[in-house]
């Protein structure tokens, strides 16, 4: 049976961001948690349709693997519900949230967001030469990020103090409150849910703990790239909150066209030009490649959209060490300014093979006549 669409099973769009994708799995991973539905097989089941879909969109690589290769790039990755919990998932913070409390009645995580939390992934958009794409480059790029805080190593206090336990929560990020026959938790309104308290905000961070910069970052690009491949850099991406480790950056790949070249796939095209006469007579040529001229032999009676090959004069394999060829596509040139005497020279060459070209309309039109008189 074929696998639902993991955006149409959280509900979002292809587009959706990561907060968007989080926020729709809270709201139906409520409606539909087990303990919650007691006995429903089907509820079951679509609880854990939408953890593993959650698990594979809620990780910026998994999530790019199933955008360019559906369920076939993250089979067996995808991961699944267990009644004996998710550790080490991305499950760990959105089930703290969400079910810590809920149905247990308490004893739910007391950490609160005093926690380290995971800097957000970002995406910088790319452009790069043909040149570039087919060996490899080295570009510096200036990014702008939130990194954390040196003044205040992150913590948001001042320096010389340090923030202190939020006395409405104590520390636990979280209060409790009652609603009809279920006691619930949420966020200390006092500390925003980070249980802790800043009596003198870093004026270098205003006590946020980190600051945006621009900053310049090497990217190393691989031979055979092509446009629309995402380059993860771990690491790079903003940095985390509390201490927690920071998110990732995706460099989208995008290839400026050449003058002269095209591509497919490992194959580089090339339309070169040339004569009436180069094409009758064969001649040799100097064609451009990629790294620079070479002598291409053209015989006799070649036809216009020959294609000839150059081997091993394309672009390596990203995924290897084979590299494609260069396919030269041969484009005769019909002259449109001739002299007198090429024109004399050019009818004795057709009245020489039967052909009647003066004028060329008339000859045509004698054709058609005895085409339909026999």
């Amino acid at each position: 049976m074929a696998k639902l669409d993991y955006y149409e099973v959280l509900c979002v769009s292809r587009t959706a961001s990561e907060a968007e994708i989080k926020k729709s799995y809270r709201k139906l991973a409520i409606k539909h948690h087990p303990d919650k539905n007691p006995g429903d097989k089907e509820a079951e089941e679509q609880f854990k349709l939408l953890s593993e879909a959650y698990a594979v969109l809620s990780d910026g690589q998994k999530r790019a693997a199933y955008d360019q290769f559906g369920h076939a790039g993250v089979d067996g990755s995808a991961g699944g519900y267990s009644s004996g919990g998710f550790g080490g998932s991305p499950f760990e913070d959105i089930f703290g949230d969400i079910f810590g409390d809920i149905f247990s009645g308490g004893g739910g995580s007391r950490r609160g967001r005093s926690r380290g939390q995971r800097g957000d992934d970002l995406r910088y958009n790319l452009e790069i030469s043909f040149e570039e794409a087919a060996f490899g480059s080295e570009k510096t790029v200036k990014l702008p990020r939130h990194h954390t805080c040196e003044a205040c190593g992150g913590s948001g206090a001042k320096a010389g103090t340090s923030p202190s336990v939020c006395p409405t929560c104590k520390g636990a990020g979280q209060v409790r409150y009652q609603q009809g026959f279920f006691q619930m938790n949420r966020p200390c309104p006092d500390c925003g849910g980070t249980g802790t308290h800043i009596e003198t905000p870093c004026p270098e961070c205003r006590g946020t703990g980190r600051i945006k910069e621009k900053r310049n970052l090497s990217i190393k690009i691989p031979a055979g790239v092509e446009a629309g491949i995402r380059l993860k850099l771990s690491g790079e991406g903003e940095s985390g909150l509390n201490g927690g480790p920071a998110g990732d950056l995706y460099v989208v790949i995008s290839v400026a066209e050449h003058p002269i070249f095209s591509r497919e796939g490992r194959n580089v095209i090339c339309e070169t030009p040339i004569s009436f006469a180069q094409a009758a007579l064969g001649c040799e040529l100097e064609v451009p490649t990629l790294e620079g001229r070479m002598k291409l032999k053209i015989p006799a009676g070649t036809q216009s959209g020959k294609v000839l090959k150059l081997s091993g004069k394309g672009i390596i394999d990203l995924q290897g060490h084979r590299r494609g060829d260069q396919l030269v596509v041969i484009k005769v040139e019909t002259p449109t300014q001739l002299t007198t005497r090429q024109k004399e020279l050019l009818e004795e060459f057709a009245a020489e093979g039967g052909e009647h070209v003066n004028p060329i309309s008339k000859g045509f039109f004698e054709k058609v006549k005895n085409m339909f008189d026999s």
